[in-house]
Formats: structure tokens, C-alpha cells, sequence
């Protein structure tokens, strides 16, 4: 994927950047070309060589479809569980450093979700507001609003995802108990005499 001075770009784990200059450099004897990225959080500069791009999963940063798509996925009632902390993690982490938009909000809807009912851990916190703060920050320049507008109605969506899913939850609780039981069929008596073998007669002894 190419990318012009002036465009702006999402840098995995680091937020929303702009193209500042293109540059050729050398090191040890090879020459590259980077991209100049502004991260625009911070407002610190990052260097990305032009090589590299895919696979650090730089991005364009999303039109306003995309984020009409966004705000629908986050209030779809799906969420992601996991009861195994590891395996939760290992997959969140995954998620996060893809740079994907639509991954980051999985994290954002199952880590809220999870603290409904149970303390985070110190990295799941972190993760979360990390997953939020990045969904905002994206948002809100390509929206061209206030990042706490976009707060708020990242809220909105996250309570209908839930309001959603406990619907869904109680319509199949519903559903299994209102279903008839499963009947087995009875054990045939003839089945259970075959089981058991005959006793011979008896022969009569010659006097």
C-alpha cells in the first residue's frame, strides 16, 4: 500500500498519524525509504520504512461509511467470551496489533462487557481504555467532532450491544425450556429374554 505526504494514516497501538515527508535513508550500507508519521496523540514522530508497511499493519484511516459500519458492529450483541484468561488475552493482543478498526471494537465490547461482572486485570484496564481511546481518537478526525462526542456515542452503542444481547439470551432461555422433551424409546421385553438362554431339558435315566 502507497501513501502520500499529507494522508492521514493509522499506526497499530499508536493511533491516528499523518504523512509528514517521504525520505530515502541509509543504514549499513542499505538504502530505504521511510515514511514520516506524526503521531497526532503525542505528537511525536515515527519512522516506518516503505518496505515494511504491511506487515506493521499500517492503514488508511476510515471514511464515514466505514464509520456508520463501525458504530453498527459495536451495538450488534456480539460479543466475544473467553473463560480462559490467557487464551482472552493472547487473542485481544492479536486483535489490537492487527490495526484493524473492526478488531479493536471486538475488544472494546467483550473487555466492557467483562468488567460488568468482574474486576480487570491491571492489562485488560489498560487494554480497554487503550482499545477505546484509539476507536475515538479515529472517529472523531474523520467525523471532523469532538472526541467526547464520539465518546458518548461509542456509550450509546456499547449499551445497546448489551441491552441486545441479554434480549438474545432470554429468547433462547425461553425457547429450551418451551421445547418438548426428548423421548427414548422403551426396551422391549423380547429383546431382554433373548439376552438370556434357554435351559435344556432334562433326558431320563434308563433303569
Amino acid at each position: 500500500m502507497s501513501f502520500s505526504v499529507g494522508d492521514k494514516v493509522i499506526y497499530p497501538n499508536h493511533g491516528l498519524g499523518v504523512v509528514e515527508k517521504v525520505e530515502e535513508k541509509t543504514i549499513l550500507g542499505t538504502t530505504c525509504g521511510f515514511f514520516h508519521l506524526r503521531i497526532l496523540s503525542n505528537d511525536t514522530t515515527v519512522l516506518v520504512p516503505v518496505a515494511n508497511v504491511d506487515n506493521v499493519g499500517l492503514r488508511r484511516a476510515i471514511d464515514d461509511d466505514e464509520v456508520e459500519r463501525l458504530f453498527g458492529k459495536l451495538g450488534d450483541g456480539k460479543i466475544d467470551n473467553h473463560a480462559n484468561w490467557k487464551g482472552r488475552f493472547k487473542d485481544n493482543s492479536d486483535k489490537m496489533r492487527s490495526g484493524s478498526i473492526a478488531d479493536m471494537a471486538d475488544v472494546l465490547k467483550s473487555l466492557t462487557f467483562l468488567a460488568k461482572s468482574k474486576s480487570l486485570s491491571f492489562r485488560e484496564k489498560r487494554m480497554l481504555d487503550r482499545a477505546k481511546s484509539l476507536i475515538v481518537s479515529e472517529v472523531s478526525e474523520v467525523m471532523r467532532v469532538t472526541p467526547l462526542e464520539i465518546e458518548t456515542r461509542v456509550e450509546k452503542a456499547l449499551e445497546q450491544c448489551f441491552s441486545t444481547k441479554a434480549r438474545n439470551t432470554q429468547r433462547a432461555e425461553a425457547r429450551a425450556k418451551a421445547a418438548p422433551p426428548v423421548k427414548t424409546a422403551p426396551v422391549k421385553a423380547a429383546v431382554a429374554a433373548a439376552a438370556v438362554p434357554a435351559a435344556k431339558p432334562r433326558q431320563a435315566r434308563a433303569s
